[in-house]
Order: structure tokens, then C-alpha cells, then sequence
């Protein structure tokens, strides 16, 4: 025999009740079938029901709308509705007749509101039997409970016993009214919250059946709330403890004790979707082999919590403070869902309710007004909008590291945490958030724990020239490949350029960015995307530099500080003032974020990877020696009788190889930024004025526009020609060469010779010669292109990959 109960979804149509008979019909054993009220019936009944005891003849209104929706279901029932319709008449009749007593006391009691609370199961659980043409069992006649209407408690002895009579010679299909029972008296009552949910588990117990499924219109308790997070799954198998803990911690899918008959009794309960039937539904049962790679099963939370803190070094070693708190608690009717107490005893935070702060409060101050007048207590505080998370699993106490792992992660995301709580079972972890915070909590836990199959990054893009769109058509390639391969999905959820900005949560279409933007009514401003970014408050996120503005760079503090990486192709901030070099590298450490700038010196060249591997493994730096600008290469390998200087110069630029201002390159700025921060990721406090620069263009070349110099440098093309000749003539070649060894630091153009490995250099390649106390006598040498918008992107996408591994 099996025992299913149908919610207020289920049976909310006339559509749905087909689908239930469906269900009943393809059972293999005799069943009991406990429903619900018609959904949104029992909402009506109570607004009707307050709106009589207040005299109004508006609750004429709700009933009208009661008999219209319980005739529009019997009407598409049924082929011939006017003998169900009659059947139906009396109890809508004792319904308005209920209602008529109220309006003229003026007066709701509680016994008046259990019996007009239990008409609508009494009239859905009328039609469903006849429609199935089946038996119908009145609850009410086998649950007996005592006379506290509103959660009456079921005296189980008479009630079992009567439930056996009741269906001693029963075999087929029964309909079964839920959340209704009398008392001796023969009072009608009800069994409170998840009532129906409780009828079925009461009659599933006392029949020893062999399961219970309770049908609703979800699929199973999932991993976490399915609105907040897209990637949560129905949990195929919970044990009823963890069942029970998700459910204490806003998981609605049962209410934990109405399950408490069937736990006893080790009865199985699945849960099933009666719009999706084929769904495999989630198995609750007595115990569960959970195992290591899944320590904890889901995460479930509640919004709208305060949470009361008293404090004061006269509760230390003090008996009965405890007791005395929720005294004080319990009288007043609230309930207490979270408690963490300091190990001094000088603290007791409780977490409730948010609409029963104030009265906790009040209550609390009246308890211990002797303490707080004697300073003994010198704090009573309430925090509201907040928000509970928990994480639920038996398996977490066979799991070493589960908790420093949950909040390692949660602290790296900027997510800070006001109370914590763990029974010493270890089924749970509980804490305490803002509300601001809940989702990225739950997203931010629900990836960490691997309920998540894939990491996700989201990524805010500022800049979409030449790097930034070769970088967004790199992801565009590699996103299935990372997503498949390496369950990484990188999801762009900002981009700027110069004019407009985007932002889209759930991803945007990198395929029609441009579009977006243009169409876009957001003005671009660096501080209100950043401020944008920051408000939206997501996990995993990624801020994405492929400018050479410094007024983006001067915000990267106040980005690393908000627990966001950055990923930068522009060198400013690094090789920027060393106090600032030095304050992001901190904040980015003390965050747990990642500030990543590797494309700053070769591109996509892993040069300063290297170097800080060299250094973390104990090695260090003596002497660094290197051709770093790829455009200054490119200009003086593509020097020739035919392409004058100034030719070259532009080619540079047009080819995508220089800075957006090519005198940042000819004037070797660009150059001296590279080598600074080389040096101060070997370990060397460095500034730009520690840098010796050999200027190889007039000074005043750099004065004026760019129109200005783009007009001037034509003069020098004869200059260059003739010193070209004559250095082609002597084997050598022009190389613009970055040095740093004892704390003194050079660049400028040099005269290369054929025995030196920089004079093999090709187009716009770099190469680094690092020599190190264990790469004295043969230096490491790395070399490749060092410079272009693809091999830049390329390192930049590298660096965003990298975030993904903290």
C-alpha cells in the first residue's frame, strides 16, 4: 500500500486533478490519496474570514469567487456537473453560513477559524472522488487531536488505532481530505502548518505502508534555490536528517515535523512534480552513503532575519543567563532559528525573526534590567536584513577542512559573516549575511562545494580596441572547448568602450557586443562602471583592463578592495608610483584575489610568470638584460633604403604594435615602465626616476599633437638612413636594450654585434635574459613575440584562466 498526498498546485485545476488521476491510476497497490484545499482557496478563505469579523460585506466578494472557482473545476470535470454541484451546495452553504456568524459578532475565535480553514480540502477532496469514482474517507472522523485549534496535537493512540478500523477492509483508491480533524468534542481542527503534508505521513505510519510520495509542483529538494541559482539540481537521495535541516533553513519543500510519523517508522518518502511525473523526484530515507566527493548535500537559506546580540563581561560564569534569554523569548512566542555563543560566555548572538526584533528586544532589556543598569551587560544590539545559509550533509563529519574551505571562499569574495553556528553532529553549518550578500553567498558556496559542475567567472571588460576584441573573439572560440574540457565557463557580464556600457547579468552575447553597445543608453564612465560592477555583487568577478588609461588604472585599489581581481594589458598602475605598486599587491593578498598583469612586459610571453617563479622558489634576480619593446624592434628590423624611418614609425603603428601614442614608445617610456616592473617583481624597490634613459629622438620631437610629430618626423628619416648604412655596414644592428643589475636600471639604443643574442631578433620579437644565483653561468633566455594585439589578448585571456585557479 502506498499513501500520496497532492498539494494545492496539483490539484489547483481542473487540467491538474486529470493529471493526478493519471498519476493514481498507474499504481501498482492499493492507495490512499490525501488532498489539498484547490490552491489559492485557503488564501480566500482567510481574507473573507477577516474581512467578517471586521463587518464588512466585502468577504460576500471572496466567497463569490470561492463558488465560482469550485464550479469552473466541477464544470470542466465533469460531462454532466449538476449532480456534483449539489453535493458540493451544503458545504458551501455551511461555508457562508460560518461567515454570516462572524459578521455578526464581530468576532474570529480560533475554533471558528479551524473550521472554515478545513472547508476547502473538505471540498476538494468531494470532487476528486467523484471524478476518480473512488471512496471517500473524512479525516476528520479517524485523526483525533486535543482542542488547540489552530496546531491541534494528535493524540496517535486513538487516532492510530482508528485509522486501521477505518481501512481494515479497504483495498483500490481512497480520497482523503488533509489538514482537517475533530477533537472530542467533535469540533473540527487542524494541524497547522503542513497540515495535509502531516495527515498524509499520520495515515501512512499507522498503515506500516510501504512508502509515501508527496507530489507538489517542484521536482525534489535541489542543491539551493533554483530563482537565485540556475545551476542547482533536484538531489536525488537525502537522508530524512538532512531532509529536515534543509527544510529548517527555508527549504520549502516539507515542513520537518509533519514528516516525524514516517521517520519513526522508517517509512521512505519521495518527493515528485506532478507537472513533470517522469522527473525522478528526491528519495528521502533513514540513511544515505553520501559519498567524499559530495560532503555536504545542499545549501538552503531565509531572508529577513535580525539578529540580537547581548553582551557584557558579567555574564561570564554566570548560571541560568541562558535560561533566562529565551524565557524571556518563549513567552513573548518567538522563535529562536540560529544561537552562537563566544567560548568567554561574554556573548550570546540569536538569530530570529525580523519582525519580532523589536519585541525581543523589549523583552530582553525588561529580563536583564538589573545587569544593564549595573553595566554588567553593556550591549543589546539588533541587526536586521540579514539572511541564514546553511549547508546540510551527514557526510561533513567524515570531511576534514569542510570549514575552513566554506569561509576561505566566502571572505575571498568579500562576503562578510556576522555569526556562525555548528551542532556537534556536524550535519550543518549555519551563518549569518546581509541580505545584499545572500545571492553571491549561495552562488559562491554552491560552486566551491562542487555542486556545481562547471566555474564560473564573470567578467567585466573595459576597453574593446584592438585588444579587447581579439580577446572577446578568443573566448568566443574557446568557450564550449574550456566549458567541455575544463568545466570552465567565462561569462562577460560588463563591457565599456569609450562612449557606452553594458551589463547584463546572466552573460552577454559577445557575437553582438557591438551592437549592444551602440544601442546601449548608458553613457560610459569609469567610476560608474566600476560602481556598477560593485553594486551587482557577484561571485567570481573579473575586472578586465585593455586600456593605457590612467584613470582607469588609479581605480584598480578601489576594484581589488571590493574582492574583485584584476586582469590588466595596461602597465600603469604597475609601474606607477612604488607605494601604489606595493598597496595593490597587498590589498590584492589580503582579499584572496588575484592582480594579474603578465601581457604589462612581452605580450602573451610568460616573462613575469617566470620571474615569479624564479623568486617565490627562493631564487634571486642579479642581473636582467632585454630587448622589451616589440615596436621599437619591429621600426628598427624594418629600417631600410626603402622604408625611411618615419615609414617604419607609422607601419608600427598601423600594424597595432605601438601604444595608441607611438612617442610613447619612441621616447622609451614605454620601455622604462617594463623594466620597473621587472624589477620590483624580482624583489627591488624601484622608481621611474631610479631609470636612466638614452634618449635616441630630439626632445622636442615629444612636444606639441600627435598631428605635431606625425608632420616632424619626416626629418629625421635622412639622419637614420645614413647612420643605418653604416652601422649595416660594420655587421651591427640597432637594438633599444633595457638593463637593471645592483639597483641601477638603463634603457637605451644599442649597437649589437653578431655574437649577441639580441641581434637575431626578428619583426617585433622580445627577448629576456634573466641571470639568477642558479642561472649564473648559462643565463635563461626566453624569447617570442612581444608585441601585437592577438599575443596580447592571448596573455591577457591566460591571466583571466589563471584567476579561475585561486
Amino acid at each position: 500500500m502506498k499513501v500520496l498526498k497532492f498539494g494545492g498546485t496539483s490539484v489547483g485545476s481542473a487540467v491538474n486533478i486529470k493529471k493526478v488521476q493519471e498519476i493514481v491510476s498507474g499504481q501498482s497497490t492499493d492507495v490512499v490519496v490525501v488532498v489539498s484545499a484547490l490552491g489559492g482557496i485557503t488564501d480566500k478563505i482567510v481574507n473573507a474570514a477577516k474581512m467578517a469579523a471586521l463587518g464588512s460585506d466585502f468577504y460576500q466578494d471572496e466567497l463569490e469567487a470561492i463558488r465560482e472557482r469550485h464550479f469552473d473545476v466541477v464544470t470542466e470535470l465533469f460531462e454532466r456537473p449538476s449532480g456534483v454541484m449539489e453535493e458540493i451546495g451544503p458545504l458551501l452553504q455551511e461555508l457562508e453560513q460560518v461567515m454570516m456568524g462572524v459578521t455578526l459578532v464581530n468576532e474570529l475565535t480560533p475554533k471558528t477559524m479551524d473550521r472554515l480553514l478545513g472547508m476547502g480540502e473538505r471540498l476538494s477532496s468531494l470532487i476528486i472522488s467523484r471524478y476518480f469514482g473512488c471512496e471517500l474517507k473524512d479525516a476528520s472522523g479517524f485523526i483525533l487531536t486535543d482542542s488547540q485549534f489552530g496546531k491541534a496535537t494528535v493524540d496517535f493512540a486513538k487516532t492510530n488505532a482508528q485509522i486501521k478500523s477505518c481501512f481494515e477492509q479497504f483495498h483500490g483508491v481512497a480520497i482523503v481530505p488533509g489538514f482537517v480533524a475533530k477533537n472530542k468534542a467533535g469540533e473540527y481542527t487542524t494541524l497547522g502548518r503542513g497540515g495535509s503534508d502531516y495527515t498524509a505521513a499520520i495515515i501512512a505510519a499507522a498503515l506500516d505502508v510501504d512508502s509515501l510520495e508527496i507530489w507538489t509542483d517542484v521536482d525534489g529538494f535541489m542543491t539551493a534555490d533554483p530563482k537565485v541559482i540556475r545551476k542547482a539540481y533536484t538531489i536525488p537521495v537525502l537522508s530524512y536528517t538532512e531532509a529536515m535541516e534543509l527544510s529548517n533553513f527555508g527549504a520549502k519543500v516539507i515542513y520537518p515535523p509533519t514528516i516525524l510519523p514516517v521517520y519513526k517508522k522508517g517509512i521512505p518518502v519521495h518527493i515528485k512534480n506532478t507537472l513533470r511525473p517522469e522527473a525522478d523526484g528526491t528519495l528521502i530515507t533513514q540513511s544515505v552513503a553520501n559519498g567524499r566527493e559530495r560532503p555536504i548535500k545542499g545549501i538552503s537559506s531565509i531572508s529577513r532575519i535580525a539578529l540580537l546580540t547581548v553582551q557584557g563581561i558579567g555574564m561570564v560564569g554566570v548560571a541560568g543567563i541562558s535560561m533566562r534569554l529565551f524565557t524571556a523569548l518563549a513567552k513573548e512566542k518567538i522563535n529562536v532559528i540560529l544561537i552562537s555563543q563566544a567560548s568567554s560566555e561574554n556573548t550570546i548572538s540569536i538569530a530570529i525573526e525580523e519582525h519580532s526584533a523589536e519585541v525581543a528586544e523589549e523583552a530582553i532589556r525588561k529580563e536583564f534590567a538589573h545587569e544593564i543598569a549595573s553595566d554588567q551587560i553593556n550591549k543589546v544590539v539588533v541587526e536586521n536584513n540579514l539572511s541564514i545559509v546553511a549547508i546540510v550533509g551527514e557526510n561533513m563529519k567524515h570531511s576534514t577542512g569542510i570549514a575552513g574551505k566554506l569561509f576561505t571562499t566566502i571572505g575571498r569574495n568579500g562576503i562578510n559573516v556576522s555569526a556562525i553556528a555548528q551542532g556537534a553532529s556536524e550535519y550543518n553549518i549555519s551563518w549569518v549575511v546581509r541580505n545584499e550578500d545572500l545571492r553571491k553567498t549561495l552562488n559562491v558556496v554552491h560552486e566551491s562545494f562542487f555542486l556545481s559542475e562547471n566555474v564560473e567567472l564573470n567578467i567585466f571588460l573595459i576597453g574593446v580596441g584592438l585588444v579587447g576584441s581579439h580577446l572577446l573573439a578568443q573566448i568566443a572560440r574557446q568557450h564550449e572547448r574550456l566549458l567541455n574540457e575544463n568545466h570552465l565557463n567565462l561569462k562577460i557580464t560588463g563591457i565599456a568602450n569609450s562612449r557606452k556600457m553594458v551589463f547584463d547579468r546572466d552573460g552577454i552575447d559577445v557575437a553582438n557586443f557591438k551592437n549592444l553597445l551602440s544601442e546601449s543608453e548608458k553613457m560610459s564612465k569609469v567610476s560608474e562602471f566600476i560602481s556598477e560592477m560593485i553594486s551587482m555583487n557577484m561571485y567570481n568577478s573579473v575586472f578586465v583592463d585593455c586600456t593605457a588609461s590612467g584613470e582607469i588604472a588609479r581605480q584598480y585599489h578601489r576594484i581589488l578592495d571590493a574582492n574583485v581581481s584584476v586582469v590588466t594589458a595596461n602597465k600603469i598602475a604597475a609601474s606607477s608610483e612604488y607605494e601604489n605598486y606595493a598597496l595593490l599587491k597587498k590589498t590584492a593578498k589580503q582579499k584572496g584575489v588575484k592582480f594579474l598583469f603578465e601581457t604589462n612586459v612581452g605580450a602573451g610571453l610568460p616573462i613575469i610568470n617566470t620571474l615569479n617563479d624564479l623568486v617565490n622558489s627562493g631564487d634571486k634576480v642579479l642581473r636582467i638584460e632585454a630587448v622589451l619593446s616589440g615596436t621599437l624592434n619591429f621600426i628598427f628590423n624594418t629600417l631600410s633604403d626603402k622604408i625611411p624611418f618615419s615609414k617604419a614609425v607609422r607601419m608600427a603603428k598601423d600594424a597595432g604594435y605601438s601604444e595608441p601614442d607611438p612617442r610613447i614608445d619612441l621616447s622609451g617610456v614605454d620601455v622604462v615602465r617594463k623594466l620597473l616592473i621587472l624589477a620590483r617583481e624580482s624583489g627591488y624597490r624601484i622608481d621611474k626616476d631610479d631609470v636612466r634613459i638614452n634618449s635616441f629622438i630630439p626632445e622636442h620631437y615629444f612636444e606639441g599633437s600627435t598631428d605635431d610629430f606625425w608632420a616632424k618626423l619626416p626629418e629625421l628619416d635622412q639622419s637614420f638612413e645614413s647612420r643605418r648604412k653604416e652601422l649595416s655596414g660594420k655587421g651591427m644592428k640597432w637594438r633599444f636594450v633595457a638593463s637593471f643589475e645592483e639597483g641601477h636600471a638603463e634603457v637605451g639604443l644599442l649597437e649589437i654585434g653578431q655574437q649577441h643574442p639580441f641581434y637575431d631578433l626578428e619583426g617585433s620579437n622580445n627577448l629576456i635574459i634573466y641571470r639568477t644565483e642558479r642561472y649564473n653561468e648559462f643565463p635563461m633566455l626566453i624569447k617570442g613575440y612581444g608585441a601585437g594585439a592577438d599575443v596580447t589578448a592571448a596573455g591577457v585571456f591566460a591571466d583571466i584562466i589563471k584567476v579561475s585557479n585561486i
